[in-house]
């Protein structure tokens, strides 16, 4: 009995959830008199209505009381929502206050939250640093996700004074969204961070443990009689560029320069106060920074975020994430915006005496965005794009003729989602659809989806105060095209129908369509100190994703159990920790388990803000159903890992992070060290500086290289590996210049040298997932079996010796140098209307000796290669013409 009643206590503090606190309410006044915004509360206006505060910790000790004390008051007009707040500070000269960029800010913050809604799902942020520098943001999924792209019009002033500061704000009604209820209730929060003390306050009180933030947030009540109010702004913009590179002798397109000149138009419009149209027309995104550089040795894609402003703003409304988790970032996903105008793909091979040019980027026409949510609960997003058709110019020197092949179809680009909110947001139901039509010709009719549709139906629902939840997602997808087209799909990678031992998928070279299933699953206790959750993602063998979406790989179903226990209420040396275990199973749609294996986690935060983490996992033996690109699973050897970091108290101006990453594979298979090292220097409030090399070196004795043929009849082809010692060095490091938070300079580069270095060549004998000793599965070449052929860059296999080359493959060897930068100046005149300043640059130098020198490549990158530069110059005005 003692013992039962023992383990009774050990278990009950897993399981509990949050502290409930009381549901405070803070009742508004109207004025008729508006403040004049300068950060000075004296004016008479807020002599009237009543100052709200109490303000409780919510870190770092929850529920304990205040190192400062906080005020604050709203009022309100038929236009705009007034609020001022005072952030007392017993040694003002402590306030921290570092000029920083818009969404980016640094020092003492305030913040004030409206969920307009009252969805207790969504919110509306409106922040101000001690500098004056503004952050604004939406939160959607109860906290779980925020939008900072969402940059309304509104005005803001703060001032520092000898009792502390004060934050002096105007939010025009137009930037907010709710009902035309006569009586408004809003959900409310009023938040401060109190930088030295690395403190964040809350007048609402929130425990940390709990499973959103939104639906916990205090309220705001006594509005009355406003009436929504629609938005209308015009943006037209104007650029200028100017391209230099190395010339192509002969090639009258690729002279060394280019002048271009273009202008477009930017729109947002409101339908109604809770429904904003987003227009742009000939869009352009040349202030955007270039994406890293990375070594892709892989059959599959490369993730890349997604930077264009039109595309990420309020992106979490068209996201249908289809991975494990609720993040949407390199998970597999219905909508993966970088698909519309990407870089045209079917390539053109110029024949003797030609010369060719092919644009970068596949011009965006137009494009429109659809995004709100009704007072009934109902959320919806559209987008509906339109890019141009790319055609790869031919130019013949000995004809003079000049022809034009397509090298990316006129397409059309359509994804709708909706979502209903049942029950103060407890049940979700939603749907997606999403489409892509090309204008298809005989060029390109066997390389490109004439049409794609992908969509599905969600549902979740949340219990006990939203501590436990369910979500389902499903999803489907069909694409048409000829059949060469989808022959090409079932044997890419992703697909991989070509399998010979897949019996339960079927290659036929005469589809002219192929549809699919997928979806995924979250289930578990998501509130409390203690979270216990399963998830799972499945695609079948026919998915495809990726004409709008992103998918990495099908045929694949992926379940984790996660068990995380989080002490957020701060103990000896330690402010928070958590630790946690996974155990991970793959399955392919033919039953076969490829993969088991578990993870561990661990990390904390000290009372001097330093933090740590560790981490490791174990997976045994995997079916690779991918490794032979098209050949018979193959039975490979586990691996297993640790690695950890630490980080310093990031409050000071000099701060350091070190990451330290090291896998290996059972049987010496392969093995892998990554080091990377963040170090942030802020030498006088205005100024940032920070500087990322990392480094990472790999050892792996089954690298793939290709798929040979038998050349002296027998019909079998060769999967041919290698041994590659691969390096890669890269250093990416930034200056920001924060003159005044609307006027900014950015500088980032990003040097980067890899290598790839091959040996030790081999052909796979028997993959059977019989066999236990990998070593078994392949047959190294033999000195005699193997020659390379310098001249040619290329090795010949005569594999029985009799003279004969029986098949050839090139030198898989390579040395990449990579120089990547941005400088942009960013001058916000007005609100919402700014002028930028842009250089960016690229350079690249290839060889393939697979020689890792950083001297020789450097010298080669900079000495001996004319880089590619552009020098941009855009200009945007904003009328606001309501």
């Amino acid at each position: 009995m003692k013992i039962s009643l023992l383990l009774l206590l050990l278990i009950i503090p897993f399981w509990l959830n949050g502290q409930e606190y009381e549901k405070r309410i803070y009742t508004t006044t109207t004025t008729t008199t508006p403040p004049v915004v300068d950060g000075d509360l004296s004016d008479e206006t807020w002599t009237k209505g009543e100052w709200g505060g109490d303000f409780v910790q919510f870190q770092p000790a929850e529920g304990a009381p205040v190192s400062q004390k906080t005020e604050f008051k709203v009022l309100y007009d038929n236009s705009n929502i007034y609020v001022a707040i005072k952030a007392y500070d017993t040694a003002p000269d402590s306030i921290v206050s570092r000029m920083s960029r818009r969404d980016n800010p640094d020092g003492d913050e305030l913040y004030v939250y409206f969920d307009s809604y009252h969805d207790l799902r969504t919110a509306f942020g409106f922040g101000v640093s001690a500098a004056g520098v503004k952050t604004d943001l939406v939160m959607t999924d109860d906290g779980a996700s925020e939008d900072e792209t969402f940059d309304p019009i509104w005005y803001v002033k703060t001032s520092i004074t000898d009792w502390g500061w004060t934050a002096e704000m105007r939010i025009p009604l137009t930037q907010l969204r709710f009902s035309a209820s006569e009586t408004q209730i809003w959900g409310f929060e009023v938040q401060r961070i109190i930088y030295r003390h690395d403190e964040t306050d809350f007048w609402q009180p929130i425990p940390r443990n709990t499973s959103g933030l939104v639906h916990q947030a205090g309220l705001l009540e006594g509005i009355q009689n406003i009436k929504p109010r629609t938005l209308f702004d015009i943006t037209p913009y104007g650029v200028a560029k100017l391209e230099t590179y190395e010339g192509e002798a002969g090639n009258p397109w690729l002279d060394g320069t280019d002048f271009k000149a273009t202008a477009g138009i930017d729109a947002k419009i409101g339908i109604t106060n809770n429904m904003i149209l987003s227009l742009t027309v000939n869009p352009d995104f040349g202030q955007v920074e270039a994406d890293p550089s990375v070594v892709n040795l892989t059959a599959f894609e490369s993730f890349f975020e997604e930077k264009r402003p039109f595309f990420i703003e309020s992106k979490n409304i068209t996201d249908y994430n289809l991975g494990l988790g609720q993040g949407s970032s390199g998970n597999d996903n219905l909508f993966y915006s970088r698909r519309i105008g990407r870089n045209p793909r079917l390539p053109y091979s110029p024949g003797e005496n030609e010369y060719t040019y092919t644009p970068s980027f596949t011009p965006i026409l137009g494009a429109a965005k659809l995004t709100g949510k009704s007072g009934k609960g109902w959320s919806v997003g559209a987008l509906e794009a339109v890019t141009a058709e790319v055609s790869t110019k031919v130019y013949n020197e000995e004809t003079g003729k000049t022809t034009y092949v397509t090298a990316e179809p006129f397409a059309n680009f359509a994804v709708a989602r909706v979502q209903k909110d049942i029950k103060e947001g407890n049940t979700i139901i939603g749907g997606m659809m999403t489409s892509t039509i090309r204008s298809i010709e005989p060029t390109t009719e066997d390389y490109y989806h004439k049409n794609a549709t992908s969509g599905g139906i969600d549902f979740t629902q949340y219990f006990g105060d939203k501590n436990y939840i369910f979500q389902l997602r499903t999803a489907f997808s069909n694409i048409q095209g000829t059949a060469a087209d989808i022959a090409r799909t079932q044997r890419s990678a992703i697909h991989n129908f070509i399998r010979p031992d897949a019996d339960y998928v079927e290659y036929d070279t005469t589809r002219t369509s192929l549809s699919g299933f997928g979806g995924n699953l979250m289930a578990g206790k998501i509130g409390g100190n203690f979270n216990v959750i399963y998830l799972s993602s499945w695609k079948s063998p026919g998915l495809e994703l990726n004409d709008i979406g992103y998918m990495r790989v099908a045929d694949q179903y992926i379940g984790v159990a996660v068990f995380n226990y989080n002490i957020y209420k701060p103990f000896s040396i330690f402010n928070q920790m958590s630790f946690g275990t996974n155990i991970i199973h793959a399955h392919d749609f033919g039953g076969t388990l490829t993969n088991l294996g578990s993870e561990f986690s661990w990390q904390t935060q000290f009372r001097n803000l330093w933090s740590t983490y560790f981490g490791g996992q174990v997976y045994g033996n995997e079916i690779d159903n991918n490794l032979l690109r098209g050949g018979p699973s193959i039975k490979v050897p586990g691996n297993a890992a640790v690695y950890g970091g630490i980080d310093t108290d990031d409050r000071k101006k000099f701060v350091a992070e070190l990451n330290v990453d090291y896998r290996w594979g059972f049987e010496d298979v392969f093995k892998s060290t990554a080091i990377s090292l963040d170090l942030r220097y802020r030498p006088v409030s205005t100024l940032s500086l920070s500087v990322e090399p990392g480094w990472e070196q790999t050892f792996n004795k089954m690298q793939y290289v290709t798929t040979a043929s038998i050349i002296n009849g027998v019909d079998a082809p060769r999967y041919v590996f290698g041994f590659i010692d691969q390096k890669i060095l890269s250093l990416s490091f930034r200056i920001d210049y924060n003159i005044t938070p609307d006027l900014t300079i950015q500088y980032w580069g990003q040097p980067f040298f890899g290598s790839g270095d091959y040996n030790e060549f081999k052909y796979i004998t028997d993959q059977s997932a019989a066999e236990e000793i990998y070593t078994d599965r392949f047959h190294n070449y033999l000195p005699a079996e193997i020659m390379f052929n310098d001249a040619d860059g290329i090795y010949n296999i005569d594999e029985n010796l009799d003279g004969t080359v029986d098949y050839s493959f090139e030198n898989p060897d390579f040395t990449i140098s990579e120089y990547l930068h941005n400088l942009v100046v960013r001058w916000e005149f007005l609100p919402g209307s700014t002028a930028y300043l842009v250089w960016s640059q690229t350079r690249n130098y290839f060889t393939d000796d697979g020689t890792f020198d950083l001297a020789t490549q450097a010298n080669n990158l900079f000495a001996d290669n004319k880089p590619f530069n552009v020098f941009l110059v855009k200009f945007s005005y904003r009328f606001g013409l309501r």
